[in-house]
């Protein structure tokens, strides 16, 4: 089974940077998409960034061109690069990967072996 380790939160004043990282522990053979999520106090968690098994990116519409997702397959990482960071952004952040199979090769043993959470980064602006 995999493990999310996710690092870089802090705080900052707005209009600063910050850059998350998450590291993929363990060995699968399994594809899988990776995302950020995001759940601020009293909020529900929601999407901030996607990137799929060919990497292409996604953002959630808060974003507005201020983050960068980039993910290193061969090193099993994602990034996240947040700036012009606003006291909206202040939340915990989490790294999770999902079992994202290609059509007709699903198995099933995949789901436990992929589909994890990190444990969250708190990331606070000011």
């Amino acid at each position: 089974h995999v493990q999310l380790v996710e690092s870089g939160g802090g705080s900052t004043e707005a209009g600063g940077s910050l850059r998350l990282s998450c590291v993929v522990l363990g060995q699968t053979s399994c594809p899988f998409d990776m995302y950020w999520y995001r759940q601020a106090p009293g909020k529900e968690r929601e999407i901030v960034a996607t990137a799929d098994t060919d990497g292409h990116a996604g953002y959630g519409d808060f974003v507005e061109g201020r983050f960068t997702i980039l993910r290193a397959k061969s090193e099993n990482t994602m990034t996240l690069q947040m700036d012009s960071l606003k006291p909206d952004d202040t939340a915990t952040y989490f790294c999770k990967t999902q079992y994202a199979p290609r059509p007709g090769t699903w198995v099933r043993s995949c789901l436990d072996d992929v589909n994890r959470w990190g444990q969250g980064t708190q990331v606070t602006v000011s």
